[in-house]
């Protein structure tokens, strides 16, 4: 009997020492499966943060005032709807030259030596001093007419570092104004071209529009000023030489000094028609231009695919496909004209 009692006793033993060698067997492997998978879901984490670097934009601009008036709305949102928050995912150095050329060279080197991801160029004359400053760093220019061949060499592939939208799809954008205009004011048959002194691009302006005034016997007149200063002298001159409407040409100098040129066209009671939305909401007459927005956004997205690993210079330069007309009615009735409604119907907004 005592030798079937001890038996038991050992099966027992036996049976508690297998019972706690499975428990810890068990427990070596819930201990391992917990460790891989804590490791994987760290390795996935991991993956899934940034690196810890930011990506940093430099934008340039020609006109504008300085920050924070002169960053970009537009260019933000569409940042924005592609992922990006300013301030959080990626940073921005906003540079305004407010129309002053010299600023855009200092500004450009600014940015240079800040060491950004890549530069948004907003104007021709700023892209011209970043090329100047940086062959390596991407540039994206926004607007500033036919970048060929000064920008780059050609559309389909720019090459080198720089790369954007243009906001002029042809010699033909500056003879539109003169169409418009003459449809706004029948009967116009002295008209005066607006140009900055020694600008550049005089001659991209003007030939165009000279044509197209030869073929409907329109005599165009060059009015030239220096800067601001010269605006009166020049309105009033065109007074003196009987001018019935004017073109003010696309140039930074006159983006910055908007509300000067248009309330000077309403002083001297001249129709004009700008390249620029801004100065029709500041009291001119009409605009006709690349819309906005579109390009921002088309550059926001040249942004986005540089920052991923593209190279500026495999991505064509795009060509504007939105065009805004813009009529301030208020200004048309203070000079005493009747907007025909088939330019109305045209126009892409109108200001009342």
């Amino acid at each position: 009997m005592s030798a079937d009692v001890s038996s038991v006793h050992g099966e027992r033993r036996e049976a508690a020492g297998r019972h706690q060698e499975t428990t810890r067997w068990r427990s070596a492997v819930t201990c391992a499966v917990s460790l891989a998978l804590a490791l994987l879901t760290v390795s996935r984490l991991a993956c899934a943060q940034p690196s810890g670097k930011v990506p940093r934009i430099g934008f340039l601009a020609t006109a504008g005032s300085p920050p924070p008036s002169c960053s970009n709305p537009d260019f933000l949102r569409a940042l924005h709807e592609l992922g990006y928050v300013e301030g959080q995912t990626i940073s921005i150095a906003w540079r305004c030259a407010e129309g002053q050329a010299d600023r855009l060279h200092q500004f450009a080197g600014e940015l240079v030596q800040l060491g950004v991801d890549v530069i948004v160029s907003d104007g021709r004359a700023g892209t011209r001093a970043l090329k100047a400053a940086t062959s390596t760093i991407p540039i994206v220019f926004r607007g500033g007419g036919d970048p060929v061949p000064e920008i780059v060499p050609n559309l389909a592939r720019p090459g080198g570092n720089v790369t954007g939208v243009t906001n002029i799809s042809g010699n033909e954008f500056f003879a539109k104004h003169l169409q418009l205009l003459m449809e706004a004011v029948p009967g116009v048959t002295r008209v005066a071209l607006l140009l900055v002194a020694g600008d550049p691009f005089n001659a991209d302006r003007t030939t165009p529009v000279e044509t197209a005034a030869r073929a409907v016997g329109v005599q165009l007149h060059r009015a030239e000023v220096e800067g601001p200063h010269d605006f009166e002298r020049a309105f009033a001159a065109m007074t003196r030489q009987g001018i019935d409407a004017l073109l003010v040409s696309f140039t930074p100098l006159f983006a910055t000094h908007s509300a000067q040129l248009g309330a000077l066209a309403a002083q001297y009671r001249l129709p004009a028609i700008y390249t620029s939305r801004a100065f029709a909401v500041q009291g001119g007459l009409m605009t006709y231009s690349a819309d906005g927005a579109d390009m921002s956004r088309r550059a926001a997205t040249y942004v986005d695919k540089i920052l991923k690993g593209a190279k500026p210079g495999d991505l064509p330069v795009e060509q504007p496909t939105k065009f805004n007309l813009v009529i301030n009615l208020k200004t048309a009735q203070a000079l005493g004209i009747a907007i025909p409604p088939t330019l109305l119907i045209l126009a892409a907004e109108v200001i009342k």
